[in-house]
């Protein structure tokens, strides 16, 4: 074991020589002797020269100066640059984008049918606006304004056109009639390519994935057809008890169908090839489910609208089927478009309020309200650079809205002439 070695640095070696052999107060407890050390003494002098400036060499060490003296000649401090450049990450101050109070063009849409099951407006990839308006269809150019006949059904009976949906190549439109026939027409010849048949009611929604159609009628059934094939029916998939009026692909295939019995169908590709079996089945909402949005930035989140006895917009998770948040918007939902550069959504509204509603997701609160149509919002598209919206109402109606701001406000600007103030409350009859 190391031997202790004491450490005496703390001890005055010259007061304990005087305590061992000068006249140590140790000698009588009774006397209190102060004990001066010589070294303690100069400590003590030095400190009151320093601090009081006793001494004439030199001043107090916290000694008050009119300013902060001068730096040398021709120095400079390397670190200036370094505190006073801003840094390119540094957060900038969001600035808010302004909102429409009205919009900037109205088109008159006469015969729209005025029918909450049916879907009879969308937009494609081309800037091409296909809508419905009694037995025909028309096509307006978003960049040039030019109106063209499509098709018109047969004009005899009572056949009029309950659905449509462009294809993703922004060439091809599916037409699906009261006659229970879904059309397919090549936009650019204007000519019909074929007819899928296998519906016993109207066909009141339709879907694209690819070359794959799915197409929702009032005989409960939804049937996915293969448009390349002559055998185009490749299934049926059976689960609603009443008419299919809601159909959306998601971007990963998963299928989502609303119906006039209250449900929500979940399919994908493996519930399907086991017989036409749903993958999940939603009944919360109390009324019937057409508006149905698949979220852009979460493949498996998915928007969902009910009617007048319901008035809800619902949030699901299509993975597990669980809902993960409802908002009672206190009208009717006709249609739900999602923003793709901001976490919004915007819904239409029919009974009582007829008005559009933007939301912040995922609280949900409201961010402003557009007014203008006089009866309920049917329909809602969205152009391909996802800033404007059109709106299409039973007051025969369409408007179109620039709720949603593209990142590139440039290349929207040169893409969407609806922004042209000429335009604004300019009524065309795309009759």
């Amino acid at each position: 074991m190391d031997r202790f070695i004491p450490s005496r640095s703390a001890i005055d070696l010259e007061v304990a020589h005087y305590n061992l052999v000068g006249n140590s107060p140790l000698k009588s407890l009774n006397q209190n002797i102060e004990v001066a050390s010589p070294s303690k003494e100069l400590y003590k002098q030095r400190l009151s020269e320093r601090l009081m400036g006793d001494s004439k060499e030199n001043g107090k060490i916290l000694a008050f100066k009119s300013k902060a003296p001068a730096p040398p000649e021709g120095y400079v401090n390397q670190m200036t640059e370094v505190y006073t450049q801003q840094s390119g990450n540094a957060p900038t101050k969001k600035v808010m984008r302004s909102l429409p109070q009205a919009p900037e063009r109205i088109l008159d849409a006469p015969d729209l049918v005025d029918d909450y099951y049916l879907n009879l407006l969308d937009w494609s990839c081309n800037n091409i606006i296909a809508v419905a308006l009694g037995s025909a269809v028309y096509l307006w150019n978003a960049e040039t304004g030019t109106v063209d006949p499509l098709m018109e059904t047969n004009t005899d009976g009572d056949d009029y056109v309950t659905s449509i949906s462009w294809g993703k190549d922004g060439k091809h439109i599916a037409i699906g009639t009261n006659s229970a026939e879904v059309q397919i027409w090549d936009a650019d010849r204007q000519r019909q390519v074929r007819t899928l048949k296998g519906h016993a009611a109207r066909v009141g929604a339709l879907a694209w994935n690819g070359t794959t159609l799915a197409s929702g009628g009032r005989d409960t059934n939804i049937l996915q057809h293969d448009v390349r094939i002559r055998d185009h029916l490749t299934a049926t998939l059976v689960g609603h008890e009443q008419e299919v009026c809601g159909l959306k692909y998601s971007p990963s295939g998963q299928l989502a169908s609303g119906g006039n019995d209250n449900l929500l169908h979940i399919w994908d590709s493996n519930s399907i090839s086991r017989g036409g079996t749903y993958l999940h089945r939603l009944d919360q909402h109390q009324a019937a489910v057409k508006a149905l949005a698949w979220c852009p930035f979460q493949s498996n989140l998915l928007a969902t609208g009910g009617g007048t006895a319901d008035r809800t917009i619902k949030f699901w998770n299509t993975q597990t089927g669980a809902m993960l948040n409802s908002i009672d918007t206190h009208s009717q939902v006709c249609a739900l478009q999602w923003n793709s550069h901001e976490r919004e959504i915007l819904s239409s509204h029919g009974y009582s309020q007829n008005q559009l509603c933007l939301w912040k997701y995922p609280t949900m609160a409201k961010i402003a309200e557009f007014n203008g149509h006089s009866a309920r919002v049917l329909h809602m598209a969205q152009n391909p650079t996802g800033d404007t919206i059109v709106s299409a109402a039973a007051d025969e109606t369409m408007r179109f809205w620039r709720v949603f701001k593209e990142k590139d406000s440039s290349i929207a600007k040169a893409r969407n002439p609806t922004s042209n103030s000429k335009s604004v409350l300019k009524s065309v009859n795309i009759r």
